[in-house]
């Protein structure tokens, strides 16, 4: 984006956030083009060509001879002149369907949307953000690194702060119930934690084990979910294994298993995919019988079904998130302060394969060598 490009899309946003704050309310008179070119040093073709931009967005109408006039909130503008602004951390795992299930919506509203990538990276997270802005983006679908932040309670307060509506998507930034104060669109992931255990007990499991990714966003409600199944069914102490997911590899995968079999495991819930396919191979070097000796669950279900022994997985609903977390915007946009707080958690489903010993006659055997 050129210099001049840069200039014109940060005058139009500060132009649309103040007619959205109330500093120029609706039929109020903004500055004639010459004096808010010499207000803000820019040129009156920059300028005009702001509150063109403007009026294209339905945000302010030019009456002939009298000048220009902010209308409304953009709440009234149909969906076919929006642009939806869509940050995710990841476009390669994970949120690929969400960013389906949010196109789709879009796509038959007639709404485009611009999307961006942080990349898990806080400072990028940022820039994007600022980027889509100054893009002209009437609202916003974020995906921020709120398991990497020290106070989530402030960057909350941040994200609410954004001069376009926002609905975050697989995040909330506080704690859950009456004090959270975003709208947001998410996985029960300790739903789906919870379901986990439920069919593991259900197959005869009493001591299960927890593998996660210590640095992943979902570690804290799998855990969560996890701990409070085994205390409603009465499980067993169960183990717990955390790292990295830099330090996952086959040696570190064989220290788990080393764990949970130390710890009397028969059962575990490993999160994500990539872990569980790891600890399963751990688990034959170990010299164990498929899920006769150890079962396991994935979870994310992203390749799960391509394991070497197929993985029973916990299956986030991705795409009906990303639909959902769509459909909630546009309805924000459209009717602004009038619509609801949403604040909704989809519950994730159990896929049943081969792992937890569906069909046994098609699980690897170590053999007599082990």
């Amino acid at each position: 984006m050129t210099a001049r490009e840069l200039k014109f899309r940060k005058l139009t946003a500060d132009l649309r956030r103040g007619i959205q704050d109330g500093t120029w309310p609706p039929g109020s008179k903004l500055p004639t083009e010459r004096a808010l070119a010499a207000e803000t040093g820019l040129s009156v073709t920059t300028v005009r060509r702001a509150y063109e931009d403007l009026v294209a967005q339905g945000m302010v109408e030019r009456r002939q001879g009298a000048g220009t006039f902010a209308l409304a909130r953009v709440s009234g503008l149909p969906h076919h002149r929006r642009m939806i602004g869509v940050l995710v951390p990841d476009t390669t795992f994970y949120y690929p369907r969400v960013i389906q299930g949010i196109q789709e919506v879009l796509a038959d509203a007639g709404a485009q949307f611009v999307l961006a990538c942080s990349h898990y990276d806080r400072r990028a997270e940022d820039a994007a953000i600022t980027e889509l802005l100054l893009s002209g983006v009437h609202g916003l679908l974020l995906v921020p690194g709120a398991h990497t932040e020290g106070d989530p309670a402030r960057r909350a307060e941040e994200l609410l702060a954004l001069p376009v509506p926002s609905v975050l998507v697989e995040r909330r930034l506080t704690a859950a119930g009456p004090g959270d104060p975003t709208e947001h669109v998410c996985t029960d992931h300790e739903g789906g934690a919870y379901d986990a255990v439920r069919h593991l007990r259900t197959l005869g499991h009493s001591r299960l084990g927890l593998v996660v990714r210590a640095d992943g966003a979902t570690a804290a409600p799998i855990r969560s979910g996890f701990a409070r199944a085994v205390r409603d069914f009465g499980l067993e102490e169960p183990v717990y294994d955390a790292a990295r997911l830099q330090e996952w590899n086959a040696a570190r995968a064989d220290e788990s298993v080393a764990a949970l079999l130390a710890g009397g495991v028969t059962g575990a819930l490993c999160s994500g995919d990539r872990e569980a396919a790891l600890i399963q191979s751990a688990a034959r070097r170990a010299g164990l019988r498929g899920p006769e000796d150890l079962a396991l669950v994935g979870y994310d279900n992203e390749f799960a079904d391509v394991a070497e022994i197929p993985l029973t997985a916990v299956s986030p609903p991705k795409f009906q998130v990303g639909r959902l977390a769509a459909q909630i915007l546009l309805r924000r946009l459209a009717e602004g302060d009038a619509a609801p707080l949403h604040q909704v958690q989809l519950r994730p489903k159990l896929v049943v394969r081969e792992s937890c010993g569906a069909r046994l006659e098609h699980l690897w055997d170590p053999g007599p060598e082990g």
